[in-house]
């Protein structure tokens, strides 16, 4: 079931994201995902092989929608909200790390 909710400010939708977030698999995914991501950004950044960036969507998209669709069962936040997902995932990320969410 698709949210309906608008959502004014980031910290309005957090909550939310998380709630989409529940399932350690997924958590877990997302976090290979943007961990790939930013792998990929520094390499193509540091070698000058600007080619890599056209990895860069499959790293960040790919491990995050076999979480929502295998394990999560739900259809992705990025898809009613990109922008808000895309900080949100970051956030989860940051979060994960400092312990405030599980992985």
């Amino acid at each position: 079931m698709e949210n309906t909710r608008r959502f004014n400010t980031f910290a309005e939708f957090y909550p939310y994201y998380l709630s989409e977030h529940s399932n350690s698999t997924c958590r877990r995914l997302h976090f290979v995902g943007t961990s790939l991501l930013m792998l990929i950004f520094l390499l193509a950044f540091v070698a000058g092989t600007w080619w890599w960036l056209l990895a860069l969507p499959v790293a960040g998209y790919g491990f995050a929608w076999v979480g929502h669709f295998f394990f999560e069962k739900n259809r992705p936040a990025t898809f009613q909200y990109p922008f808000y997902s895309l900080l949100g995932d970051f956030v989860m990320y940051r979060d994960m790390l400092l312990g405030k969410v599980a992985f």
